[in-house]
């Protein structure tokens, strides 16, 4: 059908602006940029810079690794790291956790934003732990958000959970949508990076029985059961960084092992500038490769380049390269399928 020579012909319709999403969108992109290219141990508060600068605003926060309580003990906190609070804060929480029913309540509905303000009234009936109220002072958590996801494997949860203080306004229904997008992008890229650190397959499981510290002893990761081991043999340890004593005990060359308490072994290894801590199977055996060529073999496998590989453990190409020469002859494969193929029988 011919158009009528007097009709204008129809105007391309653009998309609706809509900021918000659009802020969404550009901090993600910004996140998978920083994941790619900031070292492991800056990694998780470059993130929370975004999520403050572009999304949502707050004075101060914390995040990390959390276990909930149950009838033999309290919630704790693992590790954590944070922006604008005290040293002694993880450590406060801690001593009171068992009374802060907002961070149980995010415990027990994982995967939703909880937020609470000092602006609202507690539920007929229901009174405010004074240690509570006090904590919550005396940090100027005066208005909260939170959430707390699943660590896949590791036995253990993963939360952020941001203030604002007195005179500042709510967190908005807005805000609380943006926020609950934002974290589970930050923890898949976490876990993704990790993948990429840790010396065992990651299919093996084997999260739980692993850490990962940086050279002065503070942990970018923990799980469950390394936690469990360093608690029964430090019992005032608090976590966040390795004990000072097992840091002094540290073997001057690694690998090697390290006997904590009367029973655990824990397995030490060089990632690049970091230091692996796993507690070995005693079912395993010895694998065929070296941990360093493990981790280039595996990084080359999921499609890094040489440069790529040596930028992440802390290595030069040509040491990369010799690495990858020595996996190829010792699984005895030609090719980089054949090698895919290899590792996954590892």
């Amino acid at each position: 059908m011919q158009a009528h020579p007097t009709t204008s012909a129809p105007q391309p319709l653009a998309a609706p602006a809509f900021a918000p999403l659009r802020a969404l969108s550009a901090s993600l992109l910004q996140l998978a940029a920083v994941a790619r290219t900031t070292p492991p141990q800056a990694m998780l508060q470059e993130a929370l810079d975004i999520l403050r600068t572009s999304l949502v605003g707050f004075d101060t926060a914390w995040w990390g690794e959390v276990s909930a309580g149950h009838a033999e003990a309290p919630p704790r906190n693992w590790l954590h790291g944070s922006i604008g609070l005290s040293k002694s804060f993880a450590t406060e929480w801690n001593a009171l956790a068992m009374a802060d029913m907002f961070a149980q309540q995010s415990m027990d509905r994982l995967g939703v934003v909880l937020r609470e303000s000092a602006d609202d009234l507690p539920p007929q009936g229901v009174e405010i732990p004074p240690d509570i109220e006090a904590f919550c002072r005396r940090h100027g958590l005066y208005h909260c958000m939170a959430i707390t996801v699943a660590m896949p494997r590791s036995g253990l949860m993963f939360f952020v959970s941001m203030y604002r203080g007195p005179g500042q306004p709510n967190f908005t229904d807005q805000e609380a949508v943006l926020f609950g997008e934002f974290v589970p992008h930050l923890l898949g890229h976490w876990q993704h990076r990790l993948e990429q650190l840790q010396t065992a397959p990651a299919g093996n499981g084997l999260w739980d029985s692993y850490a990962l510290a940086d050279a002065a002893g503070q942990l970018l990761f923990v799980g469950l059961r390394v936690g469990l081991a360093l608690q029964a043999a430090y019992p005032q340890w608090s976590g966040t960084a390795l004990p000072a004593a097992l840091l002094a005990a540290l073997p001057a060359t690694l690998p090697g092992g390290l006997l904590v308490g009367k029973a655990c072994r824990l397995r030490l290894e060089a990632c690049g500038p970091l230091v692996a801590i796993s507690i070995p199977s005693p079912h395993a055996g010895k694998p065929p490769l070296a941990p360093r060529e493990l981790s280039a073999a595996t990084l080359y496998a999921h499609g890094h380049s040489y440069k790529d590989i040596a930028a992440t453990l802390g290595l030069t190409p040509a040491t990369v390269r010799t690495y990858l020469r020595s996996a190829y002859a010792q699984l005895g494969v030609r090719n980089k399928v054949e090698l895919v193929a290899a590792l996954r029988r590892q």
